[in-house]
Parts: structure tokens; sequence; C-alpha cells
């Protein structure tokens, strides 16, 4: 990190515990702006802990956050946030503009009612989803990668400076997760940061800059050339790294695949995490 790129995410000493039980352990993490940042880690690591926490939604024992330089309470507006599909109520009767449209709720106060120029940027950022001819559809009614391209969408009219993403490849299609990647990749052309729990580790090098590895402790963070390695993730995996040993030979220089390639790759989900 270089002392005057300016940092859009600042992680300091963080702790947090459930039931005395510590979920994350003095944590450090440092994002830097307009980068496509991956958390990784196995089951119970601590990667859902560490987005929520940044957005205020669990308490800290200890540490403290910046966003922007700034804490997280004195200006919302700067993040915006897509969370596991799994974690919402798809059966809510509201259409798929309205879903969209929430996104700007935060803009508009309690007293005001959408408008013409919301529903504008709702649909413009359906569009950018691939999903302006589902408007009106039932959000229940969708398949799962479409309901994940509409939480997209209601975070893009938010246009916010930082967006975290709790698994937003979780359980898509391939299309979809080729939007997805098209619009985050877009984000970043625009400055925007976006911080993503994933867990496909394969896809890490394609998709991301920079990269978290996370075990309840921090095990690496940086750019993903330079720290994401087969040694730090034994470390965060207890000595399996679940994706074959020719992944990482595409982010680390002078490895040759040997015949451990040909084990079984695995994508663990991990929604508790």
């Amino acid at each position: 990190m270089t002392p005057d790129r300016e940092l859009a995410i600042q992680v300091d000493d963080l702790t947090v515990a459930y039931d005395e039980h510590p979920v994350l352990w003095d944590v450090d993490m440092e994002v830097p702006s307009g980068v496509l940042m991956a958390i990784v880690g196995p089951n119970g690591a601590g990667k859902s802990t560490l987005i929520k926490a940044i957005l205020d939604l669990v308490k800290p024992a200890a540490g403290r956050i910046l966003v922007h330089g700034r804490s997280y309470d004195e200006d919302r507006s700067v993040v915006a946030y897509v969370p596991q599909r799994g974690s919402v109520d798809w059966d809510f009767p509201t259409s798929v503009l309205d879903v969209v449209m929430m996104g700007r709720y935060g803009d508009l106060g309690w007293f005001r009612r959408p408008g013409s120029r919301e529903r504008r940027l709702a649909l413009e950022a359906l569009e950018k989803v691939d999903m302006t001819r589902f408007a009106r559809r039932q959000i229940s009614q969708l398949s799962g990668g479409q309901q994940q391209r509409v939480f997209l969408a209601r975070a893009l009219v938010q246009d916010a400076k930082v967006y975290l993403m709790d698994e937003p490849f979780q359980g898509v299609d391939a299309t979809t997760e080729k939007a997805i990647v098209r619009v985050l990749k877009e984000l970043r052309s625009q400055g925007a940061t976006v911080v993503a729990v994933h867990h496909a580790l394969q896809t890490v090098p394609e998709y991301f800059d920079e990269v978290m590895i996370l075990n309840v402790r921090r095990i690496a963070c940086g750019p993903v050339d330079e720290v994401f390695t087969e040694e730090n993730l034994r470390i965060a995996y207890g000595g399996v790294v679940p994706f074959r040993a020719a992944a990482a030979a595409a982010v680390t220089e002078a490895r040759v695949p040997t015949s451990s390639a040909q084990g079984p790759e695995l994508s663990p989900h991990d929604p508790g995490s």
C-alpha cells in the first residue's frame, strides 16, 4: 500500500464475539479505493460478520472501522449492501421495480414518495443487470439468479462509493455470474469500491484485484498476485486447499502444477460464516 493511496475501508484491531465466543479476533484490513476485493475463508471464518461489522449491524467488542476516513454512522449514504439471497423473504408481495426503488429511500427520507426520477433511476439500474423486462414481475416469481440481479440493481441505484456484497455469486447460473462480473468491473471503472464475500476460490484471480484471507484472524490481505498463494490458503483452510493446485499457479509465479492437481475441486458453501 502506498501512503498516498486513499483507503475506502480501514479496519483496525477488530474483535467481534457472539456469546463470548470470538468470531473475529484482532483483525486489520485496508481496502484501497477503486478496487474489487474478495473476502475468502472456510466455514465459520467470520466473513459475513466482517461485512456486518462494517455496516454496524453487529457491535464489535473492540476495534475501529472507517469508511472513507469516517465512521459509517457519519454518512451511511456512501455504502450500499447486497445481502445473501438466502437471508431475504422473497415471498414479500412486491414487484421488481418497487424493490429496486427501495434503494432510493435513504435519499428520499420518510415523508417523500418515489417519483418519476426514482422510477427512471431504477429502470436504468435494471437495464444494467438485464432485468428491465421483469420490472413488473413479482419478486417471488423470479429464479435465484434473477433475484440476485434485482438486489444488485437495488444497490446500484444508490450510487454509492462502496458496495458490500455477501456472496453475490452464490447459487446463480453462468449467465448471471457473467452479468454480475460485468457490473462489478463497470463500478470499478467509475471509481467505486466493491468488497464481496466469495467462496469459489478458483475465480478469485479472474474477478478480483485484492483479497482478504480470513479465518477468525487475518491470514493475509493485499493484491491477489501477492497474497493469494497456496501457502496462505493452506493456513486458512487447515492444510486442505479447496480447489485445484493449478488455480494457485495462475497467481503464483514459477509454480508448476503437479499430480495433486487431479484432486477434487470443491467450492464450500458457507452461509453462516
